[in-house]
């Protein structure tokens, strides 16, 4: 039976050819009313303010911002329009800040149509809904994060200041310097650092850093203080 009252969706996504698409889908089935659409993040989030939908369908990459922000502007003014990123793009970090920004669907546009459907009235109700894909590149990221930690914490003191400075962008001159240390000590460091993260070049420790960074700020009870630091004051409590 269909509802008495469609679900309410507006629809963002920066090819028409998509959108148009995706509308045309959704007007095929009863239980859905689509109430507008848009290709500017701009655009989108003042008219979704202005209809409140029950739900907007969001592409995670728009010319002038990303359904994340659309998501997290539009739930901090009125929380119970539900969001659901499409997207072709399986991206652990994406998804992770989307659920962050209060998305309770985050599926990618190879999804069928009846899926889609389906998935549309079960984000509207209160459920959520993570393509089976894209959750195992979380959880195997989630893994790969916990094993970097594991060998982080495991470094001397001296050591997690040189990889946190290497993330910051320093060369192994200003690291030396910062240190008080020889740059030819330095770039021993370097070597062994990134040899035993299992990392390639310093952009990628870059990377890790801000992604154990965001695991630590994500967890209940993780301090403020730079990651460094924190690392130094575990030390001297276990020592």
């Amino acid at each position: 039976m269909p509802a008495e009252t469609p679900i309410r969706v507006y629809i963002v996504d920066d090819h028409e050819v998509v959108r148009r698409g995706v509308a045309s889908l959704l007007e095929t089935d009863p239980e859905l009313e689509v109430v507008g659409q848009s290709g500017s993040a701009t655009v989108a989030l003042q008219e979704i303010l202005e209809l409140r939908p029950d739900i907007a369908v969001l592409d995670a990459n728009l010319a002038d911002g990303t359904g994340v922000d659309i998501c997290r502007e539009m739930r901090s003014v009125d929380p119970n329009i539900k969001a659901l990123i499409l997207t072709s793009y399986d991206d652990p970090d994406a998804i992770s800040a989307a659920i962050l920004a209060g998305a309770s669907g985050y599926v990618l546009k190879k999804i069928e149509g009846n899926s889609l459907l389906n998935g549309i009235k079960l984000v509207a109700g209160g459920h959520s809904l993570i393509d089976p894909a894209v959750a195992n590149r979380v959880v195997e990221q989630m893994e790969m994060q916990r094993k970097s930690l594991d060998v982080i914490c495991e470094l001397t003191p001296q050591q997690r200041r040189i990889f946190f400075l290497i993330a910051e962008g320093m060369t192994n001159r200003q690291i030396a310097e910062k240190l008080y240390l020889a740059e030819k000590t330095v770039k021993n460091h370097v070597t062994g650092l990134l040899a035993r993260l299992g990392l390639q070049h310093r952009t990628q420790a870059a990377l890790l850093a801000v992604r154990l960074r965001g695991a630590e700020s994500a967890a209940p009870a993780a301090p403020t203080a730079p990651a460094a630091d924190r690392m130094d004051r575990m030390d001297r409590r276990v020592g």
